[in-house]
């Protein structure tokens, strides 16, 4: 099992977005996601989320919310736990990222862009102002999203 913390960093109705070009053996490769990454040992949620934000982007936060827990499931792969995020106060300038490339999108645009169909489920969440919540995302070995439960119900997708 493992733990990773992401954030959606927002700014001007927009999300700073990375797109997965750089990394080898990226399974978000050619992806477009927030910011963030693995727990390193000790840390918590939100210590994780502020060092993965600043190693990738050069941004330190000022303001953020622990927005809800990501279940990631899969038939053989191990189980994932995200930590979800948003901030929406930073200082600091964008710098260049070893991952790919950092680009803000407007809120609107994101869903069209490459993304997961199981980061769309979260994403209408982040939308809607959904309060905490814990989502699981049930995937095949394939990257086929195939089922979703909110707080525990199954939910359509």
């Amino acid at each position: 099992m493992k733990n990773t913390s992401l954030c959606y960093i927002e700014s001007n109705g927009q999300y700073l977005m990375l797109h997965r070009t750089k990394k080898k053996n990226d399974e978000n490769a050619g992806k477009w996601i927030g910011v963030g990454g693995k727990f390193e040992e000790g840390e918590s949620p939100e210590e994780c989320m502020l060092r993965e934000v600043y190693e990738e982007t050069g941004l330190t936060l000022n303001s953020w919310r622990f927005r809800g827990i990501v279940t990631f499931s899969y038939s053989s792969w191990e189980t994932e736990y995200m930590h979800l995020f948003t901030a929406d106060s930073f200082s600091g300038e964008v710098q260049e990222c070893s991952e790919g490339e950092l680009k803000w999108i407007k809120k609107d645009d994101v869903l069209s862009l490459p993304i997961w169909d199981g980061d769309r489920v979260f994403l209408n969440l982040l939308k809607t102002d959904v309060p905490f919540f814990s989502l699981k995302l049930r995937y095949d070995d394939n990257g086929e999203l195939q089922k979703v439960l909110l707080d525990g119900t199954e939910i359509e997708f």
